[in-house]
């Protein structure tokens, strides 16, 4: 039987903390709010109880769910910092936006034990600005966290409201009062040499420039029911069917495209230097040839000129 306890009370908030960590340890299900819509979170290192949080949305492997954790010190443990060169821009980051609405796409840690899905070697993580959810992050540990909702549909503002949905698939239900469902988080990838968006939410891209200038922004991605970031509060990038997200893969391939063109533009914009440079040089020895020529023709008359022994 789920039970849902009121967190804006302090003795329910108490309790509610003490039985959703009861229920993450045995590899059950919680409803928690963040600062973007409620989630359905599991213990991240608990493949079973992951696999519970897809199958209670509808979903299956190919679309994992991100990582909340309490602060940046957690990322640590979660993340590869020398799997690219845009992962050293974790800590400027996360310090200008975190807690709040930036999801980082990063290399997880081949020495992880866990399992969440299809995400080719990488972890989305965040810190939510939200007291009650982080005050159960520090207790739990990392968790995995989705919209609370079944998908397809709209993720509920309240804790009741996510009940509806999600029923007796969650054990512990925690209300903080209602959440609008604004603007998701925005999605940076930092798997590849330059930071790159894959999804624009709530921290704009000027925003993110500012701390790392070389941010690429949003492309249109490639169709992928990959699960970018978690929170279904708004609307997909443009060009993705809605409720899909942009796999790195993708945007991967793309730069690397990028990179192969830029090569080959470069390649010919060189020969066409080395063109003009051998242009110059053959003028350069003809005007001499030439030069060479006038002068014997002044010092040696030739046709037209006065005949060998006159005046």
């Amino acid at each position: 039987m789920s039970t849902l306890h009121d967190c804006r009370d302090p003795e329910g908030r108490d309790a509610g903390l003490r039985e959703a960590v009861d229920a993450l340890e045995r590899g059950e299900l919680v409803v928690l709010p963040t600062d973007t819509v409620y989630g359905v979170g599991a213990d991240a290192f608990d493949a079973d109880a992951v696999a519970a949080l897809l199958a209670a949305k509808g979903r299956d492997r190919t679309m994992p769910p991100p990582v909340l954790v309490h602060d940046v010190r957690s990322v640590d443990a979660l993340v590869e910092r020398s799997g690219s060169a845009a992962s050293s821009s974790v800590d400027d980051l996360a310090e200008a936006f975190w807690p709040g609405g930036l999801t980082l796409v990063c290399w997880a840690r081949g020495s992880l034990r866990w399992d969440l899905g299809d995400t080719g070697g990488t972890v989305a993580v965040r810190v939510p600005d939200d007291d009650l959810a982080r005050e159960l992050l520090a207790r739990s540990g990392p968790l995995a966290v989705s919209s609370a909702n079944l998908t397809g549909r709209p993720p509920g503002q309240t804790a009741a409201a996510a009940r509806e949905q999600l029923g007796e698939a969650v054990t512990c239900y925690l209300e903080g009062g209602p959440r609008e469902g604004g603007e998701p988080s925005t999605v940076l990838d930092l798997t590849g040499p330059r930071p790159q968006v894959l999804r624009q939410g709530v921290v704009a891209l000027e925003d993110l420039r500012r701390v790392v200038p070389d941010v690429r922004a949003v492309r249109p991605p490639s169709p992928s029911p990959v699960e970018a970031a978690g929170d279904e509060g708004g609307a997909p990038p443009a060009g993705a069917t809605p409720g899909e997200g942009v796999r790195a893969d993708d945007v991967r391939a793309d730069d690397r495209a990028d990179d192969r063109a830029d090569n080959r533009a470069g390649d010919r914009a060189d020969d066409l230097a080395d063109d003009r440079v051998d242009d110059r040089a053959d003028a350069r020895a003809d005007d001499r040839a030439d030069d060479r020529a006038d002068d014997r023709g002044e010092d040696e008359p030739g046709e037209g000129g006065p005949a060998p022994g006159t005046r």
